[in-house]
């Protein structure tokens, strides 16, 4: 870019023009030309798709660097590698930022970090989501300290945002060292598949290190966040969708923690009733099914936004739409691992929970859970502790919080998946649900065990004593005396028994104790 004092000779309208088209430009036409043979979207190009047309209100457009090390005072660009502002989505006030690859390889400086952090504390003011579309190299290596205290103010703004207003990052190209932090800390991470990456050191230093050879992709890229390590909620197929699903991902959310998810016109048919899942459980305890299945025949139609789908499948969370409003569902999955607690399905499903527990987001449990995944592995890697989380998340909830027990609720894993006993408002079980301690055949093998050895035939008493143990505890109805289930009910009664319940639960307040912060068992 030419010296920025250079156009002193023009008329003061002309030089506005002027630097509102070299703003425009970026890092100039040849470096949007490689942006795009990559596969990407400039920037500008990337606002321009989120926003509603026209209603873009761009913030510092003309901030500079203020660098003079390594060359820099040589080399300014109106923006500084960042474009900042606001503007709406589906007609409601959103705050951006989108960094720009052409510029510095978009990485952070000082101003850049400023003009990030204005657009926050606009948010955190005026109650509305920020979204972040990032891609960048890192931190601006010739500015030094100053850049790497740009990514912490960041972080700071980031955390005391948390639970204030929705925040969403989507992963547009490289995402490296602290750069990742800021998404890391937000509610929701999108990534695009083959064209962005997240970790805190790449694999050239892992290289040096541990000696072991990962290509970028391997190491950071969208399937192994989605799949491996969790830290991305979904993964895209190119940015256009990643895009869309921002847009979609903000359709189930309020503008803040004071609000409520605003509502979609729903036409009551009269007959909510769904008789598809009157067959749906299988006769066979032990055969599996599919708890999305379940979701679909409770659900608004095509209603369903599945969070985290290729990260412990063994649990199903995400949003959906029940007569037109907003619910969070957390569904164990009998079809994989039998729907078993694990360290990553526990984890996954407490972070769901707490935010929208944060944003009054009703929650509904579909509960089929055979215990927690027992082995050295699970108990060595801290199951405990990853278990009690999303206890933890549950009985600090206050949202409206309904359970529907389809078949299993064994064990500790029937207290932790949002039972009557933490709070839960109301807990409905289908005639198939089986609620006790342990499983038929494990009971009766500990209770009847002199007697099963005793006896002539050891088997055929054994099969004897779990037929009784069956009978007497593998059924809602012990739970259902207790008050522990409110109503038992024909599995097609469902969406109309949550459309009441949710409706009447809708002015629900519940107060915590006084405290600071509980703490949470991290």
């Amino acid at each position: 870019m030419p010296d920025p004092h250079a156009h002193a000779h023009l008329s003061k309208t002309d030089l506005l023009a002027r630097k509102n088209e070299e703003a425009l430009l970026g890092g100039g036409q040849a470096r949007i030309d490689a942006q795009h043979k990559k596969g990407k979207l400039t920037a500008r190009e990337r606002v321009d798709l989120l926003m509603d047309e026209g209603s873009f209100e761009e913030i510092g457009k003309f901030v500079m660097h203020r660098s003079k090390d390594f060359g820099l005072d040589k080399e300014h660009y109106l923006g500084d590698g960042v474009i900042t502002g606001y503007g709406t989505v589906n007609g409601r006030l959103v705050y951006v930022f989108s960094q720009d690859f052409t510029v510095f390889g978009g990485s952070l400086s000082e101003t850049h970090a400023e003009k990030i952090v204005k657009i926050m504390d606009l948010a955190m003011k005026n109650g509305a989501p920020v979204i972040g579309l990032n891609d960048s190299g890192g931190a601006r290596i010739q500015e030094g300290v100053v850049s790497l205290g740009g990514y912490a103010d960041i972080f700071y703004k980031n955390t005391l945002a948390s639970g204030v207003v929705p925040q969403l990052s989507a992963i547009m190209g490289p995402c490296a060292g602290g750069a990742v932090y800021s998404p890391a800390i937000t509610d929701f991470i999108l990534m695009v598949e083959h064209t962005s990456y997240m970790f805190v050191t790449g694999p050239n230093v892992v290289k040096t290190v541990t000696h072991e050879e990962v290509t970028s992709e391997e190491l950071g890229g969208a399937s192994t966040h989605s799949a491996k390590s969790g830290v991305t909620h979904f993964s895209c197929a190119n940015e256009v969708v990643a895009i869309n699903h921002v847009k979609q991902l903000l359709s189930y959310m309020p503008q803040n923690c004071e609000e409520t998810a605003p509502a979609q016109p729903y036409e009551a048919s009269g007959d909510e009733s769904r008789p598809v899942l009157d067959k749906l459980i299988p006769d066979n305890a032990n055969q599996p099914y599919d708890m999305r299945e379940v979701i679909e025949g409770i659900i608004d139609p095509n209603s369903f936004l599945e969070v985290h789908q290729n990260f412990a499948e063994n649990i199903v969370v995400g949003f959906a739409r029940l007569a037109g409003r907003s619910i969070g569902i957390v569904g164990n999955q009998p079809a994989v691992l039998a729907g078993v607690l694990d360290i990553n399905a526990s984890t996954k499903a407490a972070r769901f929970v707490r935010f929208c527990d944060a944003f009054n987001i009703p929650l509904l449990v579909l509960e089929d859970v055979p215990g927690f995944l027992p082995g050295t592995d699970q108990e060595w890697r801290g199951i405990i502790t990853n278990g009690a989380k999303l206890l933890y998340a549950f009985c600090e909830a206050t949202v409206p919080r309904i359970t529907v027990i389809t078949r299993k609720a064994y064990g500790g894993a029937y207290d932790v998946m949002n039972s009557k006993h933490i709070g839960a408002d109301m807990n409905y079980a289908w005639p198939t649900a089986e609620i006790a301690v342990m499983g038929a055949k494990g009971a009766a093998e500990i209770i009847f065990k002199r007697e099963i050895a005793a006896a002539d035939d050891p088997a055929a008493k054994l099969q004897e004593k779990v037929d009784e143990y069956q009978e007497k505890f593998a059924t809602p109805y012990r739970a259902a005396h207790r008050g522990f289930v409110d109503e038992v009910i024909l599995p097609s009664q469902t969406r109309q028994k949550l459309i009441r319940a949710f409706k009447m639960l809708e002015n629900k307040v519940d107060t915590m104790p006084r405290k600071k912060h509980g703490n949470i068992p991290l």
